[in-house]
């Protein structure tokens, strides 16, 4: 059984940076796609980020298109950990973040449905 525990969430000013962080306790993480969602009150979980294995030809990522330039994610399979390094904050970018994780390449990285394991989630509250 794969866990998945986030950490980093808090509250910063709008045009700040802020890094969440997804430990994972997998011993086969490497081979693992990696995705960051959100959920804001309301509303349903969105893609905000995915990150292929690390393969011959080097890692892909994917990104929403409001977080594109802002939000970079990476991974370090040394420390089971996933990154979302999230910089320019707006205050629209306030949500629950939730890593996920998926063993196989899924049809589609944006769907939460294709993502097999979850983490509880940590609190990014953008003020203005």
């Amino acid at each position: 059984q794969v866990q998945l525990v986030e950490s980093g969430g808090g509250l910063v000013q709008a045009g700040g940076p802020l890094r969440l962080s997804c430990a994972s306790s997998g011993r086969t993480f490497s081979s693992y796609v990696m995705g960051w969602f959100r959920q804001a009150p309301g509303k349903e979980r969105e893609f905000v980020a995915a990150i292929t294995a690390i393969s011959w030809s080097g890692v892909n990522t994917y990104y929403e298109d409001s977080v594109k330039g802002r939000f970079t994610i990476s991974r370090d399979n040394a420390k089971n950990t996933v990154y979302l390094q999230m910089n320019s904050l707006k205050p629209e970018d306030t949500a629950v973040y939730y890593c996920a994780g998926n063993p196989r390449t899924p049809k589609d990285r944006r769907d939460r449905y294709e993502y097999d394991y979850w983490g509880q989630g940590t609190q990014v509250t953008v003020s203005s």
